[in-house]
């Protein structure tokens, strides 16, 4: 048994080891994170809190059982004749003479209560205990939600950036391409030296943006590393998917179909539900502070003290006592307690009917946002695609009457400029748009998978 235990520790380290070395689709690290994140944990633990605050709710249903003792001396050092006063255990006094200075008495009690009645107050209890359970369970829920969110933004943006280095590294084969061949006209006397310059600096130029485009990489790479809890220098990549440009061409769903769909699941909707539930309850409870409370008690005790002629298990027989009482307490006047709780309490009901309405009106802006995010991206797309292509054979025909002669330098480079531009304004409108699409998606229920 001990061999297999070991072997499969050994598979599953070598299996965490192994998922280092690999490339991370997005579900795997959307996965992940929910075993891995801290704040997960954190709220998985509320959640268990929230458990244990029920327990306690529940037992006070139960009556309470109380063990106590009393063990005294008492000196007297002038007293010719001491009186001693002691407990039979139960709270009951009774009084013994002793001829010596110093005494000892002990008292020993076993006692019961029990809450019969409190207007209801436990049972209400139980319920916004239960109540809190499932807000702490819808409040992970959103983290969760929130997480997955963030992965998915870190997760495109570092698929843009890692084809905006590809574009950049185009730019620059480009831009060293274009000095070597001014290099070649400078020898012949068809180019000058300062237009060659000109050129070794746009290398320059563009070794420098492609130094900052990866870094832009392994900075949203970073950030997804720290929602994973992934630390350590260990490689991290993601996986190298080919998103097609017609996904930014996609068909979205209408706004009020997806917030139609959000209001059924989103948990913070059901958590502003849940809230008003709880302040109906708190209301009850304050009513229910107006009401008489109605307590059961019951005891056995007994004593022994020195100075006696019995014995000490003798003693105890003869003190044994066992007593029985029935309490009653009905408020009558509390200086406006009870009624300003009941008034406070409506309030509160108020103010979570209109913190619900602040949740949904949130939850119908961010859907909306998404939307017009997405339209506009898809616009953009279009348009890009068309910049893309003019500036493409715009640079081309530049080029090649540059190689002629026909164009300077300045018109050059304007040209490569501005096909890079309209590279970059295409990625970023592509992704702005798959990323706002897979939100959508998300918000109407469906998992997130690129």
């Amino acid at each position: 048994m001990k061999l297999k235990r070991v072997s499969v520790i050994l598979v599953l380290a070598m299996a965490s080891l192994a998922s280092w070395g690999q490339a991370w689709d997005l579900r795997q690290c959307i996965d992940y994170a929910m075993e891995h994140n801290i704040s997960l944990q954190k709220s998985r633990i509320s959640v268990k809190e929230a458990q244990t605050d029920l327990l306690t709710a529940k037992a006070q249903m139960f009556p309470s059982l109380t063990f106590n003792t009393n063990q005294n001396v008492t000196n007297r050092p002038w007293s010719e004749n001491a009186m001693n006063v002691v407990s039979d255990g139960t709270g009951n006094m009774m009084a013994n003479s002793s001829q010596s200075a110093t005494n000892y008495n002990g008292n020993y009690g076993l006692n019961a209560s029990w809450l019969v009645w409190n207007g209801g107050q436990r049972k209400k209890n139980i319920e916004q205990a239960e109540i809190q359970i499932e807000q702490a369970e819808l409040a992970t829920a959103s983290n969760a939600n929130t997480i997955q969110e963030q992965i998915v933004q870190n997760y495109v943006q570092i698929l843009y950036a890692k084809e905006s280095v590809k574009v950049n590294e185009s730019t620059l084969a480009v831009s060293k391409a274009q000095r070597d061949r001014a290099a070649e006209m400078v020898k012949v006397g068809h180019l000058s030296k300062t237009d060659l310059a000109q050129l070794e600096a746009q290398v320059a130029n563009d070794e420098y943006n492609l130094v900052n485009a990866r870094t832009q990489v392994a900075r949203y790479k970073m950030a997804l590393k720290q929602l994973l809890e992934l630390t350590g220098d260990e490689t991290f990549d993601i996986a190298t998917i080919e998103v097609s440009d017609r996904r930014a061409l996609s068909a979205l769903p209408a706004v009020e179909e997806v917030y139609s769909a959000a209001l059924t699941t989103r948990p913070e909707i059901r958590s502003g539900q849940l809230s008003r539930d709880a302040a109906e309850l708190d209301i009850a409870l304050a009513k229910a502070g107006r009401m008489p409370n109605v307590s059961l008690n019951a005891g056995i005790g007994t004593s022994n003290y020195s100075g006696s002629d019995n014995s000490l298990t003798k003693q105890w027989k003869q003190n044994w006592n066992n007593t029985v009482g029935l309490s009653v307490s009905v408020p009558i006047l509390s200086n406006r307690k009870n009624r300003s709780a009941v008034e406070k309490a409506k309030l509160q009901r108020q103010a979570s009917d209109l913190d619900l309405q602040d949740l949904q009106k949130q939850l119908y802006n961010e859907i909306e946002g998404y939307w017009l995010d997405a339209v506009n991206a898809r616009q953009q797309f279009r348009s890009a695609c068309t910049n893309e292509e003019s500036m493409q054979a715009s640079f081309n025909l530049v080029s090649e009457q540059f190689n002629l002669g026909l164009k300077n330098l300045v018109e050059l480079m304007d040209g490569k400029n501005n096909l890079q531009a309209a590279r970059q304004s295409k990625l970023q409108s592509k992704y702005t748009f798959i990323l706002n699409e897979q939100l959508l998606k998300f918000y109407a229920g469906e998992s997130i998978n690129l």
